[in-house]
């Protein structure tokens, strides 16, 4: 009979820089997982003080609220490799605990591209599907095949296909659970007939800077690169979880009454006949784009992004995007919904 693995634990552990927005909060207790052999050790010696588990990855989509938490579980499961090929993709396999932007690297170093448009999200493989990650006219979705998630209550693992993970923008079954599932390994299918998509946003107008009319799979990574790098702020240097709203989409009578009383908001058709409205440009109206409440400000490169100046809590933040929300909906009539998880 093969050992149970032996977990070792912080006690007391300081979250601060576990979480990309540097906010302060404690575990009663903090372990590292590098396998999925140590999760189900974790669960068959769990303690009932232990529940309920946050479950961590990069921490680069979290407001921590400061209250003690009674268990983390960081997850750094790692290794990445290629599966196999099928007529019209790649599928390639990443441990939860991989960075994100190094597997997109890794992938386009490899010759299998699909992935550049999502080059430097922050965060971890793991945490990608959760939150269905997007940008720049793609969603994680897209290249998704399949992932193996471990069941926090009774240790067994579950494989998920596309259509178990009930993904929507910015949603998945995941996010309406907490604590209930850790992703262990995530599988993407990445096309073998690769098409750029360089339509959304500005990566046109980068490539085209560069003088690039026929771009390689890098050549787009690394205008996403230089764009994302421009415009939003180093989490070493200026706390953020990234995109901190959602942007809201909208039924197409209420986009029209919008574009007549203002007529340069951006808007976005979505497939259903909905349109998707753009929810940086409603803050930057209502005066917010590098205005400071308190320790906490919108970002002066995108009001989109909210910074922690240094020294701020999770309650500074959540005042902060409260007043916002406030702000939007007059002028706007419009709701703005956190993209965040709020521990």
């Amino acid at each position: 009979m093969t050992a149970a693995p032996v977990l070792p634990e912080q006690r007391d552990a300081d979250l601060t820089a576990l979480n990309t927005f540097g906010l302060p909060a404690r575990a009663r207790r903090l372990l590292r997982l590098k396998s999925a052999d140590e999760v189900r050790a974790f669960i068959a010696a769990r303690r009932d003080d232990d529940a309920p588990c946050l479950v961590l990855g990069g921490g680069s989509n979290l407001v921590l609220r400061g209250e003690p938490l009674p268990c983390v579980l960081k997850v750094e499961i790692g290794g990445r490799r290629k599966l196999g090929e099928e007529d019209d993709a790649i599928i390639v396999e990443a441990g939860a605990g991989e960075n994100w932007h190094d597997f997109v690297r890794w992938t386009l170093a490899e010759g299998w591209p699909g992935l550049e448009n999502l080059s430097l999200i922050p965060g971890t493989v793991g945490a990608a599907p959760i939150q269905n990650i997007g940008a720049y006219g793609l969603e994680m979705a897209e290249r998704f095949d399949s992932l193996d998630a471990i069941d926090l209550l009774n240790g067994e693992t579950r494989r998920f296909d596309v259509a178990a993970c009930r993904f929507g923008y910015r949603e998945s079954f995941f996010k309406q659970q907490p604590g209930r599932w850790l992703v262990a390994a995530v599988r993407f299918r990445l096309p073998r007939r690769w098409q750029p998509l360089t339509a959304y946003g500005d990566i046109g107008r980068e490539l085209a800077a560069r003088d690039i009319a026929s771009p390689t799979p890098c050549q787009i990574s690394d205008a996403v690169i230089a764009l994302r790098r421009r415009k939003l702020p180093d989490p070493s240097g200026l706390g953020s979880a990234g995109s901190f709203f959602k942007n809201p989409v909208v039924d197409a009578r209420q986009c029209a009454a919008l574009l007549a009383a203002h007529p340069a908001l951006p808007h976005y058709p979505q497939p259903d006949g909905r349109e998707k409205l753009a929810a940086g440009w409603m803050i930057e109206q209502c005066g917010w784009k590098g205005r400071r409440l308190g320790p906490v400000g919108c970002h002066a490169g995108q009001a989109l992004v909210l910074v922690n100046h240094g020294g701020a809590s999770g309650a500074d933040v959540l005042r902060l995007a409260a007043r916002i929300q406030n702000d939007v909906a007059a002028r706007f009539g419009v709701a703005l919904e956190i993209e965040p998880i709020v521990i």
